[in-house]
């Protein structure tokens, strides 16, 4: 049996928005960008065709720390916002707190893909070690 909380305790709607739900993506398309183009860039204009690409291996390490700390930070607002109030699941009434954790649930979603999809934009660096 679940319990449909009062829309005095959900939260107020006009600060909800949908930007929440595409931070976790953009993150990963930011950090899949920068990565290619810094090793494009190195291999064309700095180093050799046999050449190291160990700073541009590093560049991506750093990249994917902070791509994966943005993440992070996006995917635990979406469980708070999930986490909202004391009903069970599934939350698919219509109402502005059913609406809220479904759009945090979503949100945490969108972060672990888009954590996954960061790691494996950085698993290159384990394969690549020169520019040939």
């Amino acid at each position: 049996m679940t319990k449909r909380i009062s829309t005095e305790d959900a939260p107020h709607e006009k600060r909800e928005n949908l930007w929440l739900l595409i931070v976790s993506p953009t993150i990963w398309a930011v950090h899949f960008l920068f990565s290619y183009i810094t090793a494009a860039v190195w291999c064309a204009k700095v180093g050799s065709p046999g050449g190291s690409l160990q700073p541009v291996r590093w560049a991506i390490a750093i990249y994917t720390v902070i791509a994966l700390i943005g993440i992070t930070f996006n995917g635990l607002s979406g469980l708070r916002r999930h986490n909202f109030g004391t009903e069970s699941l599934p939350h698919d009434f219509d109402t502005p707190g059913d609406r809220h954790r479904f759009l945090g649930f979503a949100t945490v979603l969108l972060a672990g893909l888009s954590a996954v999809a960061t790691l494996f934009a950085a698993a290159v660096v384990f394969y690549f070690f020169d520019c040939r």
